[in-house]
């Protein structure tokens, strides 16, 4: 076990480093959430109780920027792979969970940079911070994180020699989750069948506890759906990853 949290830490801060000496990678995965944030956010009609929209509109745009991220650093792995230095990583002394298990925890460091700068920005907008809220609801985040990079190394794999493979099976799930756990429009007054297929969708239950927790809602229903979303994505990804990691060769 000590071997094991060893060697994650050193996968870990292999990983890191590259983030820290060009951090315009953790910029460049949130164009598109700002852009979101930007063009939307004008049009959001004002909150019943008087609030601002931004309480409800900012915590999905986190989770977007956690989900665009996250889904897209399985490239890298790819990119190790054409170059060979995936094989060198696998015939060290390191064991082949800390490989992947390593890599997943990484992507905490990201979001959290993230979040801050989207909070920043929309702060002077009229975004009110319940800092305790916030900081539950990036521990919820992290986990989420952890299980999206974990399938995206794993779909990377899977991936080996096909690049394109990986492009298509990404970009074809990214809008339809964004969309379903309804970040840019409620689902609530949708059709059944698009409230149907919103409850199948862990992040639809992410989202909700983000924008309760942001709010200040801690004890909200919606907070342990969404810890309990977080921590299966993070599971389910960590063990696929794992299982898939052993078979590289």
């Amino acid at each position: 076990m000590t071997s094991l949290v060893t060697d994650t830490r050193v996968v870990f801060s292999r990983e890191l480093r590259p983030v820290l000496r060009d951090p315009f990678t953790v910029i460049f995965s949130m164009i598109q959430p700002l852009f979101f944030l930007g063009l939307f956010a004008p049009l959001l009609p004002d909150s019943p109780d008087g609030g601002s929209p931004l309480q409800w509109f900012v915590p999905g745009i986190i989770v977007m920027s956690c989900l665009f991220g996250s889904s897209m650093t399985g490239s890298n792995l790819l990119y190790e792979m054409q170059t060979g230095s995936h094989e060198r990583m696998l015939v060290t002394p390191l064991r082949r969970p800390a490989l992947l298990i390593g890599r997943a925890l990484k992507e905490i460091v990201p979001m959290i940079a993230q979040a801050a700068l989207i909070v920043a920005v929309c702060i002077p907008f009229g975004f009110e911070l319940h800092l305790g809220g916030a900081l539950l609801g990036l521990v919820i985040l992290a986990g989420f994180c952890i299980g999206l990079g974990a399938l995206s190394y794993t779909l990377a794999l899977a991936s080996k020699n096909k690049e394109w493979m990986f492009w298509t099976v990404q970009q074809t799930l990214l809008f339809p989750l964004l969309l379903l756990a309804g970040v840019l429009l409620p689902i609530e007054n949708g059709p059944g069948w698009l409230q149907a297929l919103s409850r199948i969708n862990p992040m639809t239950y992410v989202v909700d506890a983000e924008r309760a927790l942001f709010n200040g809602e801690v004890l909200a229903r919606g907070t342990v759906e969404g810890l309990v979303a977080a921590v299966l994505v993070g599971l389910l990804g960590l063990a696929a990853g794992v299982r898939a990691m052993r078979r590289s060769d």
